[in-house]
């Protein structure tokens, strides 16, 4: 191991948890955070003249570094330009936000779920999260009383839950 290793790997192992958590807090994301520090223990690695200086604390240096590294990345993604919607055959188009088949597999495996419940139950949840109706809404929709929407919903979103364990562990998938 070279010395700039050997600093940069002393460097992390005495402030790498507190570069962690203050990157999170500031990226609210523990994912983005690990990369600032990544980046931001990179870049002590090219520069190791300024861990070894003796001007300032090396911590301040490298917390001083990370916010920079978080606001150039937040400076970039507001310059992008947004996407617009276009026209394609005289229909407007949306922008693709994101891929959302994962989405669409997830609502695809609830429906199926949804299949195995009682007509009552799954008229509950319908009511309740399809329609987006109140427990009383729901109760007059349903004409019944809403201690027993509550009830019903209660069940049926653990046979739900049940199936869908099921059904993620048969595929060998956790649910």
């Amino acid at each position: 191991m070279h010395a700039d290793e050997a600093l940069v790997h002393a460097v992390y192992q005495e402030h790498g948890r507190a570069l962690l958590a203050y990157a999170t807090r500031l990226t609210g994301d523990r994912a983005a955070a690990e990369d600032v520090v990544q980046e931001t223990i990179v870049r002590a690695w090219r520069n190791p003249e300024v861990l070894t200086n003796g001007k300032g604390s090396t911590r301040g240096w490298l917390l001083t570094v990370a916010r920079n590294i978080i606001t150039d990345r937040v400076r970039a993604r507001a310059a992008r330009p947004q996407e617009v919607p276009a026209e394609q055959d005289g229909v407007t188009v949306a922008p693709v936000e994101r891929d959302h088949a994962e989405h669409v597999v997830a609502s695809v495996t609830v429906l199926k779920a949804m299949d195995t419940l009682s007509d009552d139950h799954r008229g509950v949840l319908q009511e309740l999260y399809f329609h987006g109706r109140s427990l009383a809404e729901a109760a007059t929709a349903l004409g019944i009383p809403p201690g027993t929407v509550k009830s019903r919903s209660y069940y049926a979103l653990r046979a739900l839950r049940d199936h869908l364990a099921e059904a993620g562990s048969s595929e060998g998938v956790r649910a």
